[in-house]
């Protein structure tokens, strides 16, 4: 389960101290409205407190999910160390925050994104961090694909929850334009939904195409086998703050993100055997798991009479990369 960094987290507690729960709840409620109806940020955040609510209310979130895929792609490709930083379409800096925390040697952060009001709460929450690379992160404010077609690439780049906002036709153009910056590794998450997963599989088959290596999720570079209406998707649970629980409405004191991703690089990684791609199903008779695997998508079931077999499928977590015959996970 993840939390924020204490440093984030107390910049935002600074940032809330004094503010109406019920108005960050009702703000935060109308930006996930226009959100849901096919929204961008553009359309839905449009003073400063627009873009706290925002971020009081899904920074959590979208944080746990970019920390748990960097953790994915440090796990497949464990000698990727970047340097430099793209995060494109940055909003308030969360896969900065992120990759800070999962990522080391991170030396020189740029970030990017239209929306004036996230590009001013972002650098407010980055000048409360200790760390250089946050403390002096340089954030570019106009259109993303200009930006990176026309600036320095990095070593990594970061698109978390922002190519949903693209239209269609735009797609292959921001594909394009991500996969020119990225010097080693492009990363790109989605909300896990059928329609962030479609979007995700079409940039990943346009930019295999084009040479692109799958290091996450993954393990291997061929079509995507998943069939519809199925789609692949993972999940990161975050703890909630009572202020969190207030201002969403919400009981338990955790949620689960659910998220789709790929991650991409110039060059062919380790990779990992096969991924895990939903809870494993324990039953009288044994366990059983799906799995992506180089061959494609199979269920493997261990029973309880192979008691090696069974205690390890048992404790397998849905989005772990496990062993696959030929390849250690």
């Amino acid at each position: 389960m993840f939390d924020l960094p204490p440093e984030l987290k107390s910049a935002l507690d600074r940032l809330a101290h004094g503010q109406s729960r019920r108005a960050l709840a009702q703000r935060a409620e109308a930006i996930t409205r226009l959100y849901r109806s096919g929204g961008g940020s553009g359309d839905a955040i449009n003073n400063s407190e627009d873009a706290f609510a925002y971020a009081f209310t899904r920074l959590p979130a979208t944080y746990a999910a970019v920390t748990a895929v960097l953790a994915a792609v440090r796990d497949a490709s464990p000698d990727f160390s970047p340097r430099t930083l793209i995060d494109a379409g940055a909003g308030p800096a969360t896969a900065a925050w992120a990759a800070m925390q999962q990522l080391n040697g991170l030396e020189d952060i740029r970030l990017i994104d239209a929306n004036p009001y996230l590009r001013a709460l972002a650098m407010t929450l980055l000048a409360a961090s200790a760390m250089p690379a946050l403390h002096n992160a340089t954030y570019a404010q106009g259109d993303l694909t200009a930006l990176l077609r026309d600036g320095p690439s990095a070593d990594l780049v970061i698109a978390s929850y922002v190519i949903g906002e693209l239209a269609p036709d735009q797609l292959t153009r921001a594909a394009d334009a991500l996969w020119s910056a990225a010097g080693g590794m492009l990363t790109v998450i989605e909300p896990g939904t059928p329609a962030g997963f479609s979007r995700i599989r079409a940039l990943r088959s346009h930019l295999v195409a084009q040479g692109a290596h799958v290091v996450a999720p993954c393990p291997h570079d061929r079509a995507c086998p998943i069939v519809d209406p199925d789609w692949c998707h993972f999940a990161q649970r975050l703890n909630r703050s009572r202020d969190h629980r207030q201002v969403k409405g919400a009981a338990l004191s955790f949620e689960d993100e659910k998220f789709s991703y790929v991650a991409l690089a110039r060059e062919r990684p380790p990779g990992i055997g096969a991924r895990v791609l939903a809870h494993p199903k324990v039953t009288k008779g044994g366990v059983s798991a799906k799995l992506c695997t180089p061959e494609g998508i199979i269920t493997q079931t261990a029973g309880r009479r192979e008691p090696d077999r069974y205690k390890a499928q048992k404790g397998w977590r849905w989005g772990d990369a496990v062993a696959w015959p030929g390849k250690p996970s």
